[in-house]
């Protein structure tokens, strides 16, 4: 190993500042790296010293509920470019360390669209595909073109495409067989053409005094989603959150219409086998929006999200979780899955 990397590896790392829920939580050893090379070295320290490895990114979709004991690597692989651009269509290429929403922008002020709907999505770009991000109706996977990945399993760097990722909702290949890849660099097709997403009813009113969809730029769609989303959903710099906790769930149609003749109010979207329901309403129903237990609750805007008020820690905000988890059950029928990482 370089001695440069060596040496930048420290111990007894605070990383609640790293993580938008800002729990407490130490990582025993901890390195930030910018290219491969850093990665390969970090990785082959990690196991000469017999140390576990966490891979953080921007920290917004993970819950660390104790010091971490093993070397943390923070992926800060830098890059954003533009390939194979034509009249109306480009790739956008973008580092694992760039900053998500900071790329959406980009792209939407250069005129590209098809990810607009997910702009001021905290986080890394790196973890976008592990979850399969979305919101209003898109999802990564809509523009997603390739995926370079670092494979632990063979020791290198791979290509994997759109279907090779397995991405289903909030979820993917990398979710599915968890510690094989590394993520180091994604690959958007993006267009001048594309139809806009205007489906989901409060963006629809947000744009309601624009122009048509035909004369609509995607930063006004951007930022007509950045107006939705600053109404719902508290800012993690003010109020420490994890964006949505849970998971919409699926069940089967046949318990969507269990449901329907009990709460005719019940939010959800039927499929052909699968109806997906709305965990914000379940919640909401009941009672937990607004509840406080101590240094941790419930957003009083959006039931989805948990809030770290005043320094909570994470078992303080898990044991919330599995309460809000049983009444669902209880009430419903219906499991609520959560959605962040949880470091246990």
């Amino acid at each position: 190993m370089k001695d440069s990397v060596r040496n930048e590896i420290l111990e007894d790392v605070d990383l609640s500042a790293m993580t938008s829920l800002r729990l407490p939580a130490q990582a025993r050893y901890f390195v930030s790296v910018t290219g491969i090379s850093d990665l390969t070295e970090a990785l082959a320290w990690a196991a000469t010293e017999g140390q576990e490895t966490l891979l953080l990114g921007g920290g917004s979709n993970l819950v660390l509920a104790g010091d971490y004991n093993g070397l943390v690597i923070r992926m800060a692989f830098p890059g954003r470019r533009w390939e194979d651009v034509s009249e109306e269509t480009a790739t956008l290429v973008l580092g694992a360390g760039e900053n998500w929403h900071e790329a959406v922008i980009h792209a939407a002020s250069e005129g590209y669209r098809g990810i607009e709907n997910l702009a001021l999505i905290p986080g890394s770009t790196g973890a976008a595909p592990v979850q399969n991000i979305g919101a209003y109706g898109a999802e990564l996977k809509d523009t997603l073109v390739s995926v370079t990945a670092y494979d632990c399993g063979i020791g290198k760097p791979v290509t994997l495409s759109n279907a090779d990722c397995r991405f289903r909702y909030r979820d993917s290949l990398f979710k599915q067989e968890p510690g094989r890849y590394i993520i180091v660099e994604i690959r958007l097709g993006l267009s001048r053409t594309r139809p806009f997403t205007l489906g989901y009813g409060e963006l629809k009113t947000c744009l309601g005094d624009c122009p048509g969809p035909g004369s609509l730029t995607p930063l006004q769609v951007a930022e007509a989603v950045m107006t939705v989303r600053r109404r719902k959903l508290p800012d993690p710099d003010q109020l420490p959150n994890a964006g949505s906790f849970f998971k919409n769930p699926l069940v089967p149609l046949a318990h969507w219409k269990r449901l329907q003749a009990r709460y005719p109010a019940v939010v959800g979207f039927p499929g052909e086998s699968t109806a997906k329901l709305a965990a914000a309403w379940l919640i909401d129903q009941c009672g937990w929006k607004g509840y406080r237990d101590r240094r941790v609750g419930v957003h009083d805007r959006q039931a989805l999200v948990l809030i770290n008020h005043d320094g909570g820690t994470g078992d303080e905000l898990l044991a919330l979780a599995e309460r809000i988890q049983e009444d669902v059950k209880n009430r419903f029928g219906v499991a609520l899955e959560v959605e962040p990482r949880i470091i246990r």
